[in-house]
């Protein structure tokens, strides 16, 4: 006989919504899916965890869609004002090209209108460096967790209520009910599209071939403006270094750092030499380094005479 024991409204700070799974074509049957959610907060706070939601144990066929129709129409609200939802895997599905961020220097720190929409530019265009999806909807797995960020606080209390009210009166929810010509379709017709988009027409190509061509350009001119600026500015003894510059660009850092190595170790010996400059100086140095030779020979063959004797006196018994 199967149980009809009511599961539990609340589990510690979790709140369980009961969720009704309806029937697919693989599986002609329902079931009842439990969702836990509570206020968000986390370890470390944020400006959003006031406004946000914390889902765990989500259908692993769950999208934005879902979630935005649940926390509106489904709870009886008319307008839903979720902002954003971040899924505990999202950081995973996304494959960027990996430009270098463009260098911060003390000269491009200031907040001028120029440098703001330079730095939106360089955002957007790292977004769309993005490489094109391969699925057009994600499967997560099985107990997954997921932040339902509100456009305020009062935003998430009302809908939080809400869906508590909902689950109290014994409303069932059916999950994607309503929205089934929303979502992505499931099945065969999935992968029959994943094939599909894993070989995009050549002007999707063409596309992010520009867009990152454009990127990394804009990144070498700007690491090159960097480095032009950070050679004007002097080292810790006050002098700049001027290094030798062609027609087309300057010199590389690497031969100026070379030329300022070899100048000072020209200035390390010229110093050294400074003692020997009268002639009679490095007479002297050369006779006391004659004398230094002679005295070491003289003690050596010291020691040679001394070892020849000891061995001559030696008895074997």
């Amino acid at each position: 006989m199967a149980s009809t024991q009511k599961p539990p409204s609340k589990i510690a700070d979790f709140y369980v919504v009961p969720i009704a799974l309806p029937p697919t074509p693989s599986l002609q049957i329902s079931a009842t899916h439990y969702l836990y959610l509570k206020p968000h907060i986390p370890i470390t706070p944020t400006p959003e965890s006031e406004k946000s939601l914390f889902l765990v144990n989500i259908p692993i066929d769950t999208t934005e869609t879902h979630l935005k129709h649940l926390f509106s129409t489904q709870i009886d609200l008319s307008v839903g004002r979720v902002l954003k939802i971040q899924f505990e895997d999202s950081n995973h599905e996304k494959t960027s090209v990996g430009l270098a961020p463009t260098p911060i220097t003390a000269n491009n720190t200031k907040k001028t209108k120029k440098r703001k929409r330079a730095a939106a530019d360089d955002t957007t265009t790292r977004e769309n460096l993005d490489f094109p999806p391969l699925w057009d909807r994600p499967i997560h797995r099985s107990g997954s967790t997921a932040t339902v960020v509100f456009v305020d606080k009062a935003s998430m209390d009302v809908a939080f209520k809400a869906i508590r009210a909902a689950v109290k009166a014994g409303k069932t929810i059916t999950w994607g009910a309503g929205i089934e010509d929303k979502i992505p379709p499931l099945g065969s017709q999935r992968y029959d599209t994943h094939h599909a988009l894993s070989y995009p027409p050549p002007s999707t190509l063409l596309s992010s071939v520009n867009a990152y061509m454009t990127a990394y350009n804009a990144q070498q001119e700007a690491a090159a403006r960097a480095l032009a600026r950070k050679r004007q500015q002097p080292d810790e003894d006050g002098f700049v270094t001027v290094t030798r510059a062609g027609r087309n660009a300057a010199a590389r850092m690497e031969d100026a750092q070379e030329r300022l190595e070899k100048q000072r170790e020209r200035e390390k010996r010229r110093a050294d030499d400074y003692g020997d400059f009268y002639r009679f100086q490095g007479r002297e140095k050369r006779k006391a380094r004659a004398a230094e030779l002679v005295r070491k020979f003289e003690e050596d063959r010291e020691r040679v005479r001394r070892m020849r004797g000891e061995r001559g006196r030696f008895q074997p018994e």
